[in-house]
C-alpha cells in the first residue's frame, strides 16, 4: 500500500483512511487509477490526473470523497502513497491505516486497527516522525497467511500474527477491496473531538500515486495464487528479519502513543489473548 500526500491546515479534524480487502490473483503493477479504481462517492471531489498516475480526494464542509479498487484481494503486499482495508458483511475483515487531524505544529497521528470476523478493538496509534503534508511517503500493508505487517517508508509500525491456535480470529477467508476516503471526523478524531475542523482552510486534499499490488486477486470464487507459485510471491511467506524487528521495536518505543495491549482500564477482565502471547507486537 502507499500513502497520500495530505494538504491539510490549522485545526483539521478530517480523517484520511486507506483500506484493503483481499481477493485472489497475482498482480505486480504500478497501477493506472483509471483502470484499477472506481470513484465511490463525493460528487466531483475525486479527481484522476496525469493520465491516471495521480488521484486526489477533497473534503469541504458539504462532503468528503472516496474510491475503491475494482479488484478484490485475498492476501497481498500493497504499496501506495495513502491508507486502509475491509471486506463486506456483518462479519467483515479490515486492515486500517488512518491519519487523524491535528492542530498546526503538532505531530500527525497514524491510527491503525485490524478487524477479523467483525471484531476490531485492536487499535495502535503512532506519531509520525515527518510531516505527511510536505511530500509523498509510502505506506505498506503486508498480509499473508502468517502475519500482517504495517509499514511506513519501509519502517514497520506493527505486526499482527496469526494466532488462531489460541482462539484469535485472523483474516484469511474473505476477499477484501482497497478503499480510501477523506471525511470529517471532528466528533472524535482530534483530541477526542475537542478540536473541531477549521473550515476557513477548506478544501482539504489528499493525493495518491504509485499504487502497486503483489497480491492474490479473487475472481469468480477462485484465487490467482492457488494454482502455482513463482519467484514473485515471496511476500506470501515474508516475515520480519532481525534488522526489521529491531526497527519495529525502535518505532514502538519512540513513536507509539497508544497500544490496546497495555490498556488495562479498557479491558478490566483481562487483556486480549494475543496481547499476552509470546512475541506479540
Amino acid at each position: 500500500m502507499a500513502s497520500p500526500s495530505l494538504s491539510t491546515s490549522t485545526s483539521c479534524s478530517s480523517l484520511v483512511l486507506f483500506s484493503i480487502w483481499a481477493c485472489s490473483l497475482m498482480v505486480a503493477s504500478a497501477a493506472n487509477f483509471n483502470q484499477e479504481f472506481d470513484i465511490t462517492w463525493g460528487e466531483g471531489r475525486t479527481k484522476i490526473l496525469k493520465d491516471g498516475e495521480l488521484l486526489t480526494l477533497s473534503l469541504d464542509k458539504l462532503s468528503g470523497s472516496g474510491f475503491q479498487s475494482k479488484n478484490e484481494y485475498l492476501f497481498g503486499k500493497i504499496n501506495m502513497q495513502i491508507k486502509l482495508l475491509r471486506s463486506e458483511g456483518s462479519l467483515w475483515d479490515e486492515i486500517d491505516f488512518e491519519f487523524l487531524g491535528n492542530l498546526s505544529g503538532n505531530p500527525y497521528i497514524v491510527h491503525t486497527n485490524i478487524f477479523s470476523q467483525g471484531k476490531g478493538n485492536r487499535e495502535q496509534q503512532f506519531y509520525l516522525w515527518f510531516d505527511p503534508t510536505a511530500d509523498f511517503h509510502t505506506y505498506t500493508v503486508l498480509w499473508n497467511p502468517q502475519r500482517i505487517i504495517l509499514s511506513v517508508d519501509g519502517a514497520p509500525l506493527r505486526e499482527f500474527k496469526n494466532m488462531e491456535s489460541i482462539g484469535v480470529p485472523y483474516p484469511k477467508n474473505q476477499p477484501m477491496r482497497l478503499q480510501s476516503s477523506l471525511w470529517n471526523a471532528d466528533d472524535w478524531a482530534t483530541r477526542g473531538g475537542l478540536v473541531k475542523t477549521d473550515w476557513t482552510h477548506a478544501p482539504f486534499t489528499a493525493s495518491y500515486r504509485n499504487f502497486n499490488a503483489d497480491a492474490c486477486i479473487w475472481s469468480s470464487g477462485a484465487s490467482s495464487c492457488s494454482s502455482s507459485s513463482s519467484s514473485n510471491d515471496a511476500w506470501l511467506s515474508e516475515e520480519l528479519d532481525s534488522t526489521s524487528q529491531e526497527r519495529l521495536n525502535w518505532v514502538q518505543k519512540n513513536y507509539m502513543i497508544y497500544n490496546y495491549c497495555t490498556d488495562t482500564n479498557r479491558f478490566p477482565q483481562g487483556l486480549p489473548p494475543e496481547c499476552t502471547a509470546t512475541n506479540s507486537s
